[in-house]
């Protein structure tokens, strides 16, 4: 497996040490996870807003369980058993139980989950506490007024 060396970013930022275990843990990820199953797709609806699509066809809402923790979105799904025996003479429809998991940058958010004709759809929200948000810092010279006040009344 190849390694990505990340030592000039820590070289110039603070706080990105989570970085690398999440390059680390998606590289290592992919390699692993192989079937693609169940398939999804990652859409940016607008600019704070995100969609995660997955196909979950035959499998009912109470099969499926949608948790956050930690930074870290997973969906599970597991069919409940079948009350009759079926013969297939075919089976294509992966009914198997599986896990996906997606990490959550900072302040993304989970907002809503709809299934709708065998699609999960997870709508997602990126909210910057104000806090965090780049505000302008006006430069005074209330250090130089203060002075000048000073000295007016030393001289009256």
């Amino acid at each position: 497996m190849n390694r990505i060396d990340l030592t000039p970013l820590y070289r110039s930022s603070v706080g990105f040490d989570r970085l690398a275990s999440l390059l680390d843990s998606s590289l290592r990820g992919e390699q692993t996870a192989g079937s693609g199953y169940p398939p999804y797709d990652i859409e940016m609806v607008d600019e704070n807003q995100y969609a995660i699509t997955i196909a979950v066809a035959g499998f009912e809402q109470n099969e499926l369980d949608i948790q956050t923790e930690k930074g870290v979105l997973t969906v599970r799904g597991r069919k409940a058993p079948q009350q009759q025996e079926r013969k297939f003479l075919h089976q294509g429809i992966a009914y198997r139980a599986f896990e996906r998991k997606f990490n959550l940058a900072d302040y993304v958010e989970v907002t809503s989950a709809d299934l709708s004709n065998g699609l999960l759809t997870i709508n997602l929200v990126k909210e910057i506490p104000e806090a965090m948000k780049p505000r302008k810092i006006e430069i005074g010279s209330s250090v130089s007024n203060n002075v000048i006040e000073h000295k007016a009344e030393n001289a009256a």
